[in-house]
């Protein structure tokens, strides 16, 4: 285990030690976790969002083409009118 030392400033920032940055393969504007754990923080690289939901649709229905959403949202719009209209 290697100790890297930081300190906090007044508004409670940290800067992440240079080889903290490089192990962790940190660059600017990279999102990161902060994990507290049984009293000690741990720091993580934060995978993008696009990695985290990479292929949770697949398998699913097929993608619908545009004139297909065109149909469907105006039959949709056509519906809601219809159940908003007094008896």
């Amino acid at each position: 285990m290697k100790v890297l030392h930081t300190t906090v400033t007044r508004k409670g920032q940290i800067t992440v030690p240079k080889e903290a940055r490089e192990a962790l393969g940190l660059r600017e504007g990279d999102r990161v976790n902060v994990i507290l754990r049984d009293g000690r923080v741990e720091i993580e690289r934060a995978g993008s969002v696009v990695a985290r939901t990479a292929g949770i649709f697949s398998g699913r229905a097929r993608l619908m083409t545009a004139a297909e959403l065109r149909d469907a949202a105006e039959q949709a719009i056509a519906d809601d009118v219809i159940m908003s209209m007094p008896s």
